[in-house]
């Protein structure tokens, strides 16, 4: 493979239309091209043999702060911290995080979705992102931290500001005027962050933060600046991707009435459908690193400093790991997808993801079986992390077409 590659539609995480469709680039790049560089972007990890050896080695590919630009002060924990240290707070956090302890919050999680749908049920039509699957990630996220639903709008503007700042401002990413409103929005998440501490300094909750305060490792608690790190990380990483994975499911299957219904008639299987969605559509296509010294991935060489994607949406399309990759089926007995990442770094949301995806789709599909894109419509999915700003959805049964009126 030669050094650069100037193909159509670079660059890959970039391009809106590749987030729209990209299940048909994913393939041909996993049958063509497992491992390359693109001008602009560095070297692309595609196949699932190549995206394995970026996740799984750290220690040639980092997940340091020159990974990422979000203008932070410190690494964020436990993303940007590479071992030995990010094995001490990962054996705090993970307890925190494990799936007995997520399916602990099924209830409030459950009251949250049907609270939401309250709002809209008796709607013939509703906009999906702004009504549902933006506000309830905040939800569970604000219920952990014991704070009040009332936060959301502080909480959502702090989110879009450090994500996607070019979206809020209306310049592209690297504008003079987009870099000063993101530096605005990290400042305010650590100002947010630390008035919490500072409120909480003298009160303890049985909810996140207080575990938090109290949690020790190896003898030693968390210091504040390391709880306002961890906030920051979970504030940007937990609210965005399972808003995109809600909009990711629901996309699909708002235009796949059949794989639709067997959800609804057979709501045992939503585990597993989770699962093969998460697969499928990837919400987050990919990941990135910093190569720490030279090498090689595949047939394409690595530089020191080189950015390497790991494009985590082509390798979860790979045959060499799934059969019939190209396929979405939900009776897949064995997924090892990689849309929570892999490696040490692995989504530490991962179960609270889950738990939200299955009380949204059992929640969802047992009060509303039926629903489509409204007509005319066209869903766009933003690059990177894979959300739609609006979708307008026809709730009750798909209105006949002319053609099938005949």
């Amino acid at each position: 493979m030669s050094d650069t590659d100037d193909r159509p539609g670079a660059p890959l995480a970039a391009d809106p239309a590749l987030a729209r469709n990209p299940q048909p680039t994913y393939r041909s790049l996993v049958e063509t091209t497992p491992a390359f560089r693109m001008d602009g972007v560095g070297v692309v990890a595609a196949s699932r043999a190549a995206a394995d050896a970026v996740l799984r080695h750290p220690d040639i590919f980092s997940s340091n702060m020159s990974a990422i630009d979000l203008k932070t002060r410190r690494p964020l924990i436990p993303m940007s911290i590479d071992p030995p240290a990010h094995r001490k707070y990962r054996k705090l956090l993970d307890p925190l995080f494990a799936p007995q302890r997520m399916n602990l919050l099924e209830d409030p999680v459950t009251r949250l979705a049907n609270e939401l749908i309250d709002g809209f049920i008796e709607d013939d039509e509703v906009d999906f992102a702004a009504r549902f699957s933006v506000p309830l990630p905040s939800q569970v996220f604000l219920t952990m931290l014991g704070l009040p639903l009332g936060e959301l709008p502080r909480f959502l503007e702090m989110k879009d500001g450090i994500i996607r700042p070019q979206v809020v401002v209306g310049q592209p990413l690297g504008h003079p005027d987009t870099d000063r409103h993101q530096q605005a929005m990290a400042d305010s998440i650590y100002a947010y962050f630390e008035k919490l501490l500072d409120e909480r300094a003298d009160i303890r909750r049985d909810d996140l933060l207080g575990r938090f305060l109290d949690a020790e490792v190896e003898g030693e608690r968390l210091t504040r600046d390391e709880i306002v790190d961890i906030g920051f990380q979970l504030l940007i990483a937990g609210l965005d991707t399972v808003t995109a994975a809600l909009d990711c499911s629901f996309g699909y299957l708002a235009h796949h009435p059949d794989h639709r219904r067997q959800i609804v008639e057979h709501p045992e299987s939503i585990p597993s459908v989770i699962e093969e969605l998460l697969r499928w559509e990837t919400p987050v296509m990919a990941v990135v690193r910093v190569a720490t010294r030279e090498g090689e991935l595949g047939d394409c060489p690595i530089h020191a400093g080189d950015q390497v994607l790991a494009l985590i949406g082509a390798a979860n399309l790979d045959d060499d790991d799934c059969p019939d990759a190209d396929e979405l089926r939900w009776d897949r007995e064995a997924n090892r997808h990689l849309a929570f990442g892999g490696g040490i770094h692995r989504c530490l949301g991962s179960h609270l993801a889950r738990l939200e995806l299955r009380v949204a789709l059992r929640e969802w599909h047992r009060r509303i079986p039926e629903y489509s894109v409204s007509p005319g419509v066209d869903l766009h999915y933003s690059p990177g992390i894979r959300s739609v700003d609006t979708f307008p959805m026809l709730l009750g049964p798909r209105p006949e077409r002319p053609e099938e009126r005949k």
